[in-house]
């Protein structure tokens, strides 16, 4: 099909904007076993868990999948509801902008998306959870191959990982095994610029400014790679720090970040952080904001606790750790997940309480 033309930001992120620094990781390096490009991953992943990723060879495949993000999202509404997600915990298919809470108070989200999981893309035209619009499948090969891409990518950080926290190889890849249902997925994200169909303006947080596009929260799975288009937004809040800090946007590097079940299953050594993305900085804020996501998540069966019973070096870090040892009890994977889901939908909010329990490894009640 021919490519849709999609907007890039009029605008550039600003150069004087004080941004965090992020490690870079080479993708190719790190597949060919380079031991010092392994230790920057390591490092990365054990202090801030977030991370630049370069050479990681799904650059080709993103335009094409924004693509397929601009044919669903100009189908009339009728046409994208009965493909919703739902209120019941089910993340793939369309979610509308203002469908999710962002934080305790109720303010809604400002964001609109597509997500299509490992499970169905793979196995198209099988459907393993849920159909989509047809706009998906008009793109399916995209989308499949996307997917397959991003998953072997992360795949191979897990892999190379293991050694370094005790692991027998292969213990990850088991985890996250293809056939098993999971919550792994692609998500295509569109926050229209103002006057563009869409657009949802933001609320109002409690000091006054506008309200995250995305609350403040902690990924649910085991690795996120995020692809952009040079719009700004995301912010991580460092440990330690109560100063949210943005991120900056760079050309050819998707970003990267450890989620919760990776954090959970290493015993707490890689750190899954908190992240939210608020409505970019100006001028880019009259811009659309776009950004591509592959979430791998591990199968839905799967307990969610330390690995200690296969690593030392794992049940010693987790022993000492507060946030480990106050885990609930007989959660699974699946459970995490579609629990988190389910509770920052709008319409299943009783108040402040469902913010509270919608979250995940999150270890700063303050954090909104």
């Amino acid at each position: 099909m021919p490519s849709i033309d999609i907007q890039y930001p009029r605008t550039d992120f600003p150069a004087d904007l004080e941004c965090h620094p992020l490690l870079v990781v080479d993708f190719a390096k790190v597949k060919a076993g380079d031991e010092q490009e392994i230790d920057q991953l390591y490092n990365a992943c054990t202090n801030l868990g977030f991370f630049y990723l370069k050479n990681y060879g799904v650059e080709d495949l993103t335009e094409p999948m924004f693509d397929m993000g601009r044919a669903t999202f100009s189908l009339p509404e009728e046409e994208l509801l009965p493909f919703e997600q739902g209120d019941s915990g089910m993340s793939a298919g369309y979610k509308a902008a203002g469908s999710n809470n962002v934080d305790a108070r109720g303010n809604l989200d400002t964001i609109q998306f597509i997500n299509v999981a490992k499970d169905d893309a793979l196995a198209y035209p099988e459907v393993r959870q849920r159909t989509y619009p047809q706009t998906v499948n008009d793109h399916i090969q995209t989308v499949t191959g996307f997917v397959r891409s991003s998953d072997d990518v992360l795949q191979t950080l897990m892999a190379v990982l293991e050694p370094r926290i005790g692991l027998p190889a292969g213990t990850l890849a088991a985890l996250h095994k293809e056939g098993n249902l999971s919550g792994s997925e692609s998500r295509v994200i569109l926050k229209s610029a103002p006057g563009d169909k869409g657009y949802r303006p933001e609320g109002v947080d409690e000091n006054g400014d506008p309200a995250a596009a995305i609350g403040a929260h902690t990924d649910f799975g085991s690795f996120s790679m995020l692809h952009g288009r040079g719009c700004g937004g995301l912010q991580v809040l460092p440990p330690g720090s109560s100063k949210w800090q943005h991120i900056r946007p760079l050309p050819g590097h998707a970003v990267c970040n450890v989620g919760d079940t990776l954090a959970v299953y290493s015993g707490n050594i890689f750190k899954s952080n908190i992240h939210r993305v608020i409505p970019p900085p100006a001028p880019q804020d009259q811009d659309e904001r776009w950004s591509l996501v592959y979430f791998i998540r591990p199968a839905y069966d799967n307990p969610l606790a330390p690995l200690s019973d296969q690593s030392e070096i794992i049940r010693k870090h987790a022993e000492q750790d507060a946030a480990m040892q106050a885990l609930p009890k007989g959660e699974t994977a699946g459970s995490w997940f579609q629990r988190r889901i389910k509770l920052q939908r709008a319409k299943n909010r009783t108040g402040p309480e469902t913010w509270a329990q919608s979250r995940g490894t999150e270890h700063a009640p303050a954090v909104a």
